[in-house]
């Protein structure tokens, strides 16, 4: 039997699943600061609409990682434009990376997050930018044990 892990892009018949693990990381980013990250009644199937509209554009990688059939996680990225208003230049962006919890610490999110970043490099990306959430220290030393780097913190007032 193969345990291998198997990184491919994303097609339009894992966009049920991968909707599912986005609503996931959704509900996880609302449960860190409520009044910062929305958590809309039908998050997973505005994802799916999202990301099938996603799937069709060139500048979008959609990666998933499977093993023996059963989807483990997935990494959402593209290239962007330059915008003046973060006084970012054209890039790559990682948006969304999720692995399910009975398939992390066995290398699924850095096998996911270098694909992504080889898919963008290949794409004509420069460099790679990111967010995660203040309190997702997990996920910080991932990015920064990949060589991330920090640039901007995010600040949020409610009104």
């Amino acid at each position: 039997m193969d345990n291998a892990i198997v990184l491919r892009p994303a097609r339009l018949e894992d966009l049920g699943v991968v909707a599912r693990m986005a609503e996931k990381l959704l509900a996880l980013h609302h449960a860190f600061d409520g009044q910062r990250f929305f958590m809309p009644e039908s998050a997973a199937e505005g994802y799916a609409g999202w990301f099938a509209q996603e799937l069709e554009r060139t500048e979008v990688v959609l990666l998933v990682a499977e093993r023996e059939g059963l989807l483990l996680g997935y990494a959402y990225g593209r290239l962007e434009e330059r915008d003046w208003n973060q006084l970012l230049d054209a890039c790559g962006a990682l948006h969304d990376l999720w692995i399910e919890p009975e398939a992390r610490r066995d290398g699924v999110a850095e096998a996911l997050v270098l694909a992504v970043v080889e898919a963008l490099r290949e794409k004509g990306a420069p460099r790679l930018v990111l967010h995660a959430a203040a309190a997702n220290q997990s996920a910080q030393a991932l990015f920064a044990r990949l060589g991330f780097r920090r640039t901007m913190v995010e600040m949020t007032c409610e009104l």
